[in-house]
């Protein structure tokens, strides 16, 4: 619907409200005579265009303004604000970023008090560095504030705080803010209860008093900044605390006893990436409620502390990148764990059998520890989506269990001692993205039940021992990405008074992956462009790439592999890889890495791969290709010699050249044979040696049973060379 009919017949009209509809198009300009509206709300549809400056200038009664959740663009500028007297909410987040906001030009002084003000996703005072707006220094009655992902500049504005001692949500979130997180230590922020300054540059020592200063707090995010020293023990002041995540910092020390032991609301508690020591929760930690622990990538040492048995409800435990040592305790199994990530510490096996109580579990990854040789055969993990095990010291064959586990849907078993046959109930697990088997034992042929697995994204069975041809079924497979689901979640429904009507506030509505959602937490590692990279988040949906190399593979390249159109990354070399370079490949036209390095590939290089303009990465090296190499122009005018050398009767830039500067492909040497030609010739001169060693050997025997014509043979040549001797 574009246009609202009968709405400028309503002129006395107070309250409009019609958010959460599928409206669509320019806001109706005939609002623009309502000036009666005292209320206005469009959130959450799909208005587009510009929001009229002369709509905000016209509208002297407003109250209450929401323009959440749309996809405006143009500018706007706030200043059309300035006589608006009643104004006390103005909303405008999560527009997408296409609409730029001015509040600086010209100069303007409001004659309003705001209660709630919320500016977010939008390209905020483009034209003056994205300074913080200067009118909200004349705002003292704040209560909200949304100022998140505008991209805006200026130390740490803590005169926000100072100046509205009522604030209850401050949320300043994915800007560029910098300079020291200062709170005069006087402060009395009593009604906060939201505090969100996470994604910034912000830097220095937390205050000691900020527990003091924020007693009621519940949310405090102060993750991905540079703050750095010890985490201050009056945290444990905050009795109200449900998450806390200073995660992505520089913080060092111990985790404070008393935040464990008094902070017992905490739900969430996030210190990742950071460079805390000691024992991974204090003896004494009081966390009862606590449902989700992320202390990954830190410094902590020992075992896995038995403080964890007071967390009877913990649901996500992640302590991997650490320096834990031990084994696994038996204890671990009580827990009603979804997520349990272990990787990259000292921990060692075997695994308890009571690790087969954990049958909730849908994240395990146990990487990078030494927990093999062998998984208890009792596992029976029903609900399990991502299992990682890689580098275990794992040996035997494929790990049977996994033929009930339905759900999988990334496994990663690499750097084990795996081997024999990937068995053929592969393609029962259809929920599979991704299939990491890289660095095992694995022999045979590469099973036709792999093309069952339609949702594939990622497939690596590299090095390894597999031989036979690349099943042409391949190209059923999708590599259309790896898709993870995201939770639609409202995060904030609050309800403003005007006078006798009761009008629905909605702070926001954002896309946004639950702190314990195990999709937002996966990530992946895979090889492309001859480097390892680590894959999540937004990047992991975007990834897709098969990697066959460095094994025993056979005959043609099916040229069914063309078809694979959503691949970035295509890898199959170190094999025995015969025949020409199929032409279909030009159809892969996302291909970003492409290699088929150290084969036996014969012919010329398809001319069509010119046109993969995402290629930046390409070799063809050691194979015994033909004919001139494609023209350097676009993408493939930045391969050097490296990703054609070792092909001898290969020519042409970056090569040596081919011996006149106009001649074509079709006027060189032919040496395009097909391999039924290599066959014949072979055969033809391996039978014409046989026929000429079987002559010689018997003529020598033949003379040498018969001395008459050993006499004849010797006048003879005495007669043709004189100087023969008698």
């Amino acid at each position: 619907m574009s246009t609202l009919p009968g709405l400028c017949r309503l002129r006395n009209l107070e309250v409009l409200d019609i958010s959460c509809n599928r409206l669509w198009g320019p806001l109706p300009t005939c609002l623009c005579n309502m000036t009666s509206l005292r209320a206005l709300d469009v959130q959450n549809n799909n208005f587009s265009g510009t929001i009229p400056s002369s709509l905000l200038y016209n509208l002297k009664s407003l109250e209450y303004v929401v323009f959440s959740g749309n996809a405006f663009e143009g500018s706007l500028s706030l200043a059309s604000l300035a006589d608006n007297s009643n104004l006390a909410v103005f909303h405008l987040v999560d527009n997408y970023n296409r609409l730029e906001v001015n509040t600086e030009e010209p100069t303007w002084f409001p004659s309003f008090q705001l209660k709630r003000f919320g500016l977010s996703n939008c390209v905020l005072n483009k034209d003056a560095n994205g300074v913080i707006p200067n009118f909200l220094k004349e705002q003292h009655d704040l209560t909200n504030v949304q100022f998140s992902h505008n991209g805006m500049r200026g130390n740490f504005p803590n005169w926000l705080l100072v100046n509205n001692e009522n604030l209850a949500r401050f949320d300043l979130a994915g800007n560029n803010l910098s300079g020291a997180f200062d709170l005069p230590s006087k402060l009395n922020l009593g009604s906060m209860h939201w505090f969100d300054v996470s994604t910034n540059v912000i830097e220095g020592e937390l205050p000691p008093w900020i527990g003091s200063i924020l007693p009621n707090l519940e949310y405090l995010n102060l993750s991905n900044n540079l703050l750095r020293g010890r985490i201050p023990p009056l945290m444990g002041y905050m009795k109200l605390l449900g998450t806390l995540d200073l995660s992505n910092n520089d913080f060092s020390g111990e985790i404070p006893e008393t935040l464990t032991k008094d902070c017992t609301s905490l739900l969430i508690l996030k210190l990742s990436s950071n460079k805390l020591e000691g024992q991974i929760l204090p003896r004494y930690a009081n966390l009862t409620r606590l449902q989700v622990l992320n202390l990954h990538s830190n410094r902590f040492t020992g075992n896995i502390s038995p403080s964890l048995l007071n967390s009877s409800i913990l649901s996500v435990l992640d302590v991997s990148n650490n320096f834990l040592s031990g084994t696994l305790p038996n204890w671990i199994a009580d827990q009603p764990l979804s997520g349990l990530m272990l990787s990259g510490n000292l921990l060692r096996g075997p695994l308890p059998l009571s690790f087969c109580n954990l049958t909730i579990l849908e994240r395990l990854d146990l990487s990078n520890n030494t927990f093999g040789p062998n998984i208890p055969p009792c596992a029976m993990f029903i609900m399990m989506k991502y299992l990682h095990l890689a580098n275990d010291g794992i040996v035997g064959h494929f790990p049977e269990f996994l033929s009930e586990v339905s759900s999988i849907v990334s496994l990663d078993l690499r750097y084990n001692a795996l081997s024999g046959e990937i068995p053929k109930w592969i393609g029962s697990l259809r929920n599979l993205k991704v299939l990491l088997l890289q660095g095992n034992n694995f022999e045979g042929s590469i099973p036709l039940d792999l093309c069952m697995l339609k949702n594939m994204s990622m497939l690596d069975l590299s090095n390894n021992n597999l031989s036979g041809k690349i099943p042409s079924c391949l190209k059923d497979l999708t590599f259309g990405g790896y898709m993870m689901p995201i939770l639609y979640v409202k995060v904030w429904i609050e309800y403003w008074e005007l006078h006798d009507y009761k009008i629905k506030f909605s702070f926001v509505y954002l896309y946004k992956e639950s702190e314990s959602n195990m999709d937002a937490l996966e990530e992946v590692n895979f090889v492309t462009k001859r480097r390892l990279e680590s894959y999540k988040g937004n990047i992991l949906k975007l990834m897709s790439g098969m990697d066959l190399s460095q094994n025993s593979l056979t005959g043609f390249v099916p040229p069914e592999v063309g078809y694979l159109s959503e691949l970035l990354a295509l890898n199959l070399s170190h094999n025995h890889l015969t025949g020409p370079i199929p032409e279909t490949f030009s159809n892969l036209k996302n291909v970003e890495s492409l290699d088929l390095s150290y084969n036996s590939l014969i012919g010329p290089i398809p001319l069509q791969l010119t046109d993969l303009y995402t290629l930046s990465d390409f070799s063809v090296a050691h194979n015994n290709l033909s004919g001139k190499t494609p023209d350097q122009i676009k993408q493939f005018g930045t391969f050097d010699e490296a990703s054609y050398e070792g092909n001898p009767l290969l020519c042409g830039p970056p090569l040596k050249s081919c011996g006149g500067s106009n001649q074509d492909p079709g006027t060189l040497p032919s040496f395009n044979h097909t391999r039924e030609d290599d066959s014949w010739r072979e055969a033809f001169l391996w039978s014409f040696a046989g026929s000429y060693v079987v002559a010689f050997f018997g003529v020598v025997l033949f003379l040498y049973i018969n001395s008459y014509y050993q006499y004849v043979l010797f006048e003879l040549v005495r007669k043709l060379i004189p100087s023969f001797p008698r």
